[in-house]
């Protein structure tokens, strides 16, 4: 379990300023009235609320999404970019659900936050063994990375494995992290798993003749896709929460919508690459990377949990995290990578 200890220096977290009252007289800085109705929306990495607006400028609806952006983790250079990522995709009719602009500005300041107002979407989670939607969800994602091929990011990172894999591995032992009877073992896994994702295709991206990179959501799961019905104006998939969007190989956007056996997983994957290459076409060799690409998650969750926890709905929401029994699951959960990263990779 992680020690309140080393987190001495941050007795108070930024997020804990942020009160009800607070949201509303953020948004009451650029000129949206809330008339006291607030619901905190589920986001760990972010603090997200709807809001009901009493009064608003001209073009921004009665309800509305206010994002507040963890402090230091981006910079405004980088925000910047995925709102300008996110302008770009909806210029191109694709739905994704990006920030408005108020008074000429998608990116607001107040105290010692970010924050940008979108509107409120509906939705489900999609409906992924179906395969009509997977390749409704495939076409868009492929109009996604049209859009996300024309230039590069200029300021935000890339997906790779220095970024995700070594130093979140060399974080979590640097800061203690893992207990000292799984240490040992997580380690030499660790290495070992990290060694293969050296080994594999991951090292062509972005290379002369090797796999594009490319902008991306990034964080494509099926949380952050809201379904509407389709036969509703607008129905179908929306993308929301680019706030992972890197550069990196465009497999990323989609194998985390993959679930099950090999073969359901097959399934699927056909499903969303029948839609996908209606738009774009799509280089086999990156299916290779989809098993490193998860190797990589793994690893950088244990790390994502660990960085947050001085913030106080981390511990309250992962109460399981940092015991020895957690870090065992992990090194089983690594040593079944090694293993799928040896199998030959998807085909479709």
């Amino acid at each position: 379990m992680p020690s309140d200890a080393m987190f001495a220096d941050a007795q108070r977290h930024p997020y804990e300023s942020l009160t009800p009252d607070r949201v509303l007289d953020a948004l009451d800085t650029v000129g949206l009235v809330g008339d006291g109705r607030l619901m905190a929306l589920s986001s760990y990495e972010n603090r997200v609320y709807q809001v009901q607006l009493q009064s608003a400028p001209e073009g921004v609806p009665e309800t509305v999404v206010a994002k507040f952006y963890r402090p230091g983790r981006w910079s405004e250079a980088q925000i910047l970019e995925e709102h300008a990522f996110a302008a770009e995709l909806m210029q191109d009719e694709v739905p994704a659900v990006g920030p408005l602009a108020i008074g000429g500005a998608t990116l607001h300041r107040f105290q010692d936050f970010w924050f940008a107002v979108c509107p409120r979407r509906g939705g489900r989670a999609p409906e992924l063994d179906d395969f009509e939607v997977l390749e409704w969800i495939g076409r868009f994602l492929a109009r996604i990375h049209s859009v996300g091929a024309a230039r590069p990011f200029a300021v935000r990172p890339a997906l790779d494995l220095q970024s995700f894999g070594t130093a979140s591995r060399d974080w979590l032992l640097g800061h203690e992290m893992v207990p000292l009877d799984v240490q040992a073992e997580w380690e030499r896994v660790c290495t070992e798993a990290l060694a293969r994702v050296q080994a594999s295709a991951l090292a062509q991206v972005g290379q002369p003749d090797g796999i594009p990179s490319l902008r991306l959501h990034g964080d494509c799961h099926p949380g952050n896709i809201l379904w509407t019905p389709t036969d509703r104006p607008g129905g179908g998939p929306h993308f929301v929460d680019l706030d992972d969007a890197r550069m990196g190989p465009a497999v990323q956007d989609l194998w985390m919508l993959l679930s099950g056996d090999r073969k359901q997983r097959t399934l699927q994957l056909s499903g969303l690459l029948d839609g996908y290459e209606q738009f774009r076409d799509f280089d086999r060799r990156e299916l290779a990377l989809i098993e490193p690409l998860r190797t990589l998650r793994l690893i950088h969750y244990s790390a994502w949990l660990a960085r947050r926890w001085s913030d106080p709905s981390f511990p309250a929401n992962f109460p399981w995290f940092g015991s020895s029994d957690y870090w065992q699951g992990q090194v089983v959960l690594l040593q079944d990578q090694i293993e799928a990263m040896d199998e030959a990779p998807l085909v479709v």
